[in-house]
């Protein structure tokens, strides 16, 4: 979807904690709500408002999370269902706090792991551009023919403004088709499946979508939550639609009566090791135990990998730029020698 009203991890994270606290500490949910509504985050006011007046009219909280699910995730929604019916709300949350804590520290760190190459890049498109409006300029002044510097047609500030355009434009473009995609479960998944492929980018996307997967198999499979539904969950929670795609063949593996390693096996994208993980936690029944600690692991593991992405992103951008300066470098070194030939001759 192109605009989403999905609060943002930070108010999911302040509304858990606050949640937590106050039910912790006795209060009934009805009176908690109400405080959000007044003093909560500023994203969650008016929804915390609305589940407050559902709730004080006798709705029960999975009927008001139903209502308000383009707010909140799915899993977010059927964990809190499964507390309220357990009666393990305050623990609940207390989970939930931590896993979009752990989301919210990964990206922050994606974030300024990426300022520097996304500068670099902005910086040499603007270089090269400069660079062709310099050599226009001189070749006005001299009312010579303009040079273009990179042997694509492009020269002077008409030919930066071009080059500037098809640069930004194509960026522009893949991103609106990708949304455009997104809306659509089996084209996403197609996309999402090839980027997990891409040398360098497929290893920290694999990484990413393990670390979400291990936290969300550690909160649904310690619930009451029939098995199937929590691998649905879970998958879901990579955010990645071809993981989203496969939990279908999981979940009809699970339904004929498979145990959780045969089924999970199914999924061609999950590596051998973690599989085998899997299926050393489920013999001894320590599948929420283990699954906590792998999510630690690929969290850091993909952490590495995205300073190593950042390192080669900026490396390409450079090199890039080399090797149109070095190509400007020759073709006007090549245009300045046959001038002085042809004086020559």
């Amino acid at each position: 979807m192109f605009f989403s009203r999905r609060l943002p991890l930070s108010s999911l994270i302040a509304v858990s904690r606050d949640l937590r606290h106050n039910l912790g500490a006795g209060i009934m949910l009805r009176d908690a709500l109400k405080q959000q509504a007044k003093r909560g985050h500023p994203a969650v006011r008016p929804v915390a408002e609305r589940m407050y007046r559902a709730i004080e009219s006798g709705d029960d909280l999975r009927q008001v999370l139903e209502t308000e699910r383009a707010y909140f995730p799915p899993l977010f929604i059927s964990l809190v269902s499964v507390g309220e019916s357990s009666g393990q709300l305050p623990e609940i949350f207390a989970e939930l706090e931590k896993y979009y804590l752990m989301q919210q520290r990964f990206w922050r760190q994606l974030v300024s792991q990426s300022i520097m190459p996304v500068l670099q890049f902005v910086a040499a498109t603007i270089i090269i551009a400069g660079m062709m409006v310099i050599l226009g300029w001189i070749a006005e002044m001299r009312s010579s023919t303009p040079i273009d510097p990179i042997g694509f047609g492009l020269s002077g500030m008409r030919g930066a403004k071009i080059f500037l355009l098809v640069i930004y434009g194509t960026l522009a473009a893949l991103f609106f088709i990708y949304l455009g995609l997104s809306r659509l479960l089996e084209q996403k998944a197609v996309i999402d499946r090839l980027l997990l492929h891409v040398p360098v980018l497929g290893g920290f996307l694999q990484y990413l979508c393990l670390s979400r997967l291990s936290m969300g198999l550690r909160l649904t499979l310690d619930s009451a939550m029939p098995i199937a539904k929590a691998i649905g969950l879970s998958f879901q929670a990579t955010g990645n639609a071809a993981y989203v795609s496969d939990a279908k063949r999981i979940q009809e593996s699970l339904k004929t009566g498979d145990d959780l390693t045969r089924a999970i096996s199914q999924c061609r994208l999950l590596p051998e090791d973690y599989v085998n993980i899997i299926a050393v936690a489920e013999e001894g029944g320590r599948v929420p135990e283990v699954m906590a600690n792998q999510a630690q692991y690929y969290e850091e593991e993909a952490g590495r990998r995205l300073v190593f992405l950042t390192r080669f992103a900026g490396f390409a951008v450079w090199g890039f730029v080399a090797i149109l300066i070095i190509i400007a470098i020759f073709r006007i070194f090549n245009i300045y020698l046959s001038a002085i030939n042809d004086l020559a001759g």
